[in-house]
């Protein structure tokens, strides 16, 4: 025999009904024995409540009631046929009759005691089920509906009553057994005392129902269809990745339940853990999924844990004092003190000191908890040995469930490290000894920013998301968004990572979107659905929006967005950047954003400051790291200056090398910008920086490629004038250059914490000999590389490169 329950939605409409007889035949069909146990009509629960509470205020009820009707009936009409619907709408109005006796009886008494409530609320259920099965007489050959306040049996704890258990099991068998060979429909939620009075069994009533129902008839399992695929492994609103899980435990299912999860209730599972009767979760609108099976034990499982569950509004009471250490009884006075006052304590904690004790309680229990205590402890309160509960609110509790988490090193360390990654603050932590559960209070605020980084964190099957805020939509950051585009499968296939952009900005409009940018038309909606661009703004939303692992892409050539990265770092934003600017500025600035990233524990990456898309800095960061020390560095680290040198030969002039450049596009529009090393200067700097030496721009020795009339030219076409007046000054270095069998390079040097960089004559033997087109090169004179140095060459410049650089960091910020 099999239990099937049905909730309110899949009988909210005629639609769902008619799913749910389906799903009724296909069991009856199959030689299961269904008994079917059914909730009110979606919403209807709502309903009487709310018109119990306006008839104890005097207002008018009415209007809910013909709504209840028009419901019930409108179902009648469509899914009955009209022989039939006579003696279903009259029981029906008789219920609805006598639902309108009570609600005058509260109006005219203007009072609504819980068991009036209990007796009010009943029946949504009544109407519900009977409903159903009548529906169901005309698919099925005998079909009987069942009022199971005739059944069930509790006491007159009225609003959330407790089952009589032995009572309640022998009166369904002894129905179950004059009624074998039928149909049972039977309400859930819903029950009565010993005096017959209707009682109701509180949040998750009518799995109860399923479940006393399942015991008392050994039912090979209880079904509960609902509105999703089973429990899943968070809530779907919130962590859109969120799975469903094929088995889980009773102990499972209950830890997850207790801390939020909707889909089923601790109280429902107590009747079928002591009979170790399986429990499904299914979904009415998608049956043909498997659903969660909740069992006894739930098996070898590779995942590390099962589920993470929430309570998103939560308070907690702080009690601080010398007057509890190594006093005994205190926590037991305590908390007997909230428990016979009915508050639910939802996790505790206290310090091994025994100086303070932390507990979460629900905020509507807050005040009411903090003034019991201090009428409790007054004179403890009087003599300075208890300190005033502190309540502090706005806070929420995510707790990680799975049996896999006993004895299993780890877990505790990236759950934190996912929170603290994020910038989530941990205000309290309860771990119990089964090692089934571990709780974290944080703060409301960041309860999605939470569960999105946590269940990253420890479902690697899953690809980790990084939502990308980007400034600058020129030539890099459009070449970008076209690379995470073509690499978008590439990189969920073979690095479990998923790259949304969510915001852009440019100088002139911003866009933003949760969800992602739609990267094949960024620009398209960027000028249609944009806003006016402001760099504060950004920021400021960006923050706002509070999302996990965040990363911060800076691709202009601007100083504006630099003051914001400290900002960024201590909201746990990573920045990804190919803006030189914060690199090669004041040496403190440098020292300071590095230090602000290490102590916030996210990234900072800047390899494209140096060499566009090659590995420069990460390659001396690692020898460094590897405890390799640096001799000497020797670099050119221009692409502009590199293609104008490697042209400079034959019988082509200086002037003539570097006009044909600019047409090429390979100088900025005035090529002395390029030529006067500046942006050469701070590229040297920064690699400096990073192998240690604390230099300012000023230390840095910067030689001239060019005459002073050159570099002072008052225009572009006055310096080209000048530099064709110079061609005898740069024939004379290239003819000297090639009777010693050399060439004219611009190397930058760092030694012994010294830079240099000036127009050099290199022979053969060196490595910067064989340079051609654009491309640059580093050479890395170290302990371990000392005979022969380690060289890293290729193109220093251009969209392509630069862009793919900027990709490569992102990709590791994820990594």
């Amino acid at each position: 025999m099999k239990i099937l329950k049905f909730g309110g939605t899949s009988v909210g409409s005629v639609e769902s009904i008619g799913a749910v007889l389906e799903i009724v035949k296909k069991s009856y069909e199959a030689g299961e024995r269904p008994v079917v146990v059914l909730s009110a009509m979606a919403g209807v629960t709502n309903l009487l409540t709310r018109l119990a509470t306006d008839a104890a205020e005097g207002k008018d009820f009415l209007d809910g009631l013909q709504e209840l009707e028009s419901r019930h009936f409108s179902v009648v009409k469509q899914l009955i046929a009209v022989k039939r619907q006579n003696p279903v709408f009259t029981k029906l109005k008789i219920y609805l009759n006598e639902l309108e006796d009570l609600l005058q009886g509260v109006y005219n008494l203007r009072e609504l005691s819980l068991q009036s409530k209990d007796l009010i609320v009943s029946y949504g259920e009544r109407c519900s089920v009977l409903l159903v099965s009548k529906i169901a007489e005309q698919h099925f050959p005998a079909v009987h509906f069942v009022d199971t306040t005739q059944l069930i049996q509790t006491d007159s704890h009225f609003g959330s009553a407790q089952v009589n258990q032995p009572f309640s099991e022998q009166s369904i068998r002894a129905y179950m057994a004059e009624h074998e060979s039928t149909l049972l429909f039977f309400t859930g939620f819903i029950a009565a005392n010993e005096k017959g009075r209707v009682t109701t069994l509180g949040r998750g009533g009518s799995d109860y129902t399923a479940a006393i129902i399942g015991s008392a008839v050994g039912a090979s399992a209880i079904e509960i269809w609902t509105d999703v695929d089973g429990m899943l492994t968070a809530d779907p609103r919130i962590v859109k990745k969120a799975f469903s899980l094929p088995v889980l435990s009773y102990t499972e299912a209950m830890e997850l339940s207790y801390f939020g999860a909707k889909v089923i209730y601790p109280p429902t599972m107590i009747p079928a853990f002591l009979k170790k009767i399986p429990i499904v979760i299914r979904n009415t609108f998608n049956p043909e999924f498997a659903g969660t099976v909740i069992q006894y034990d739930s098996g070898k499982t590779l995942l590390p844990i099962k589920g993470i569950s929430s309570i998103p509004e939560i308070s907690v009471i702080n009690v601080v004092g010398g007057g509890m250490v190594g006093r005994a009884g205190f926590s037991g006075r305590l908390f007997t003190l909230l428990a016979r006052e009915q508050i639910n304590v939802v996790l505790i904690t206290q310090s091994s000191s025994e100086h303070s004790i932390t507990f979460a309680v629900h905020p509507a229990d807050a005040q009411r908890a903090k003034a019991l205590i201090e009428n409790e402890f007054e004179l403890e309160l009087q003599a300075n040995k208890l300190a005033e509960p502190q309540i502090e609110d706005q806070l929420a509790v995510l707790a990680i469930v799975g049996e896999n988490m006993k004895q299993t090193p780890g877990m505790s360390g990236k759950l934190f490290h996912a929170l603290g990654r994020n910038g989530i603050n941990v205000r309290a932590i309860a771990q119990g000894s089964s090692e089934y559960n571990i709780s974290v209070i944080i703060g409301h605020d960041d309860l999605a920013k939470a569960l999105n980084a946590v269940h990253d964190a420890f479902f690697a099957k899953l690809n980790k998301t990084l939502h990308v805020f980007s400034v600058g939509t020129g030539n890099i950051g459009s070449t970008l968004f076209r690379q995470i585009r073509e690499q978008h499968g590439f990189l969920l296939d073979n690095n479990d990572i998923e790259i949304k952009v969510v915001g852009i900005s440019n100088s002139r409009k911003m866009l933003f979107n949760a969800n992602g940018i739609a990267l094949d038309s960024w620009k398209e909606q960027l000028q249609e659905s944009g806003e006016q661009a402001e760099l504060e703004l950004f920021v400021r939303r960006m923050k706002q929006m509070n999302l996990p692992n965040c990363v911060f892409i800076d691709n202009t050539a601007s100083d504006q967005p630099v003051p914001y990265y400290e900002g960024l770092f201590q909201s746990n934003i990573s920045v990804v950047t190919c803006n030189k600017i914060a690199n090669s500025g004041r040496f403190d600035q440098y020292r300071l954003l590095r230090d602000t990233a290490r102590k916030h524990g996210v990234d900072f990456f800047y390899e494209t400051n140096v060499g566009a898309g090659l590995p420069i800095v990460r390659v001396l960061r690692d020898l460094m790291m590897s405890g390799d020390r640096i001799v000497r560095i020797e670099a050119i680290l221009s692409g502009t200056i590199s293609y104008i040198f490697n042209n400079f030969t034959g019988d082509a002039s200086f002037y003539e090398v570097v006009k044909t450049a600019q047409q090429l596009g390979y100088t900025e529009p005035d090529p002395r910008d390029d030529l006067k090393g500046t942006d050469f200067m701070r590229k040297m700097l920064i690699l400096a920086r990073d192998a240690g030496y604390p230099l300012e721009p000023e230390a840095v020795q910067l030689g001239a490629i060019l005459p002073e009339a050159c570099i002072h030219a008052a225009s572009v076409d006055d310096f080209y004038n000048e530099l064709k007046a110079a061609d005898a000054h740069f024939d004379a270095l290239k003819k000297k250059a090639q009777q010693e069998s050399k060439v004219l390079r611009y190397i930058g040097k760092l030694e012994e914490g010294k830079v240099d960089i000036a127009l050099e004559m290199v022979d053969s033997s060196h490595p910067f000999f064989a340079l051609s087109g654009s491309d640059n090169i580093i050479s890395f004179t170290t302990e371990r590389y000392k005979e022969r140095p380690l060289v890293v060459k290729g193109p220093g410049a251009g969209a392509e490169v630069t862009a793919a650089g900027v990709f490569a960091d992102l990709v590791n910020v994820g990594a």
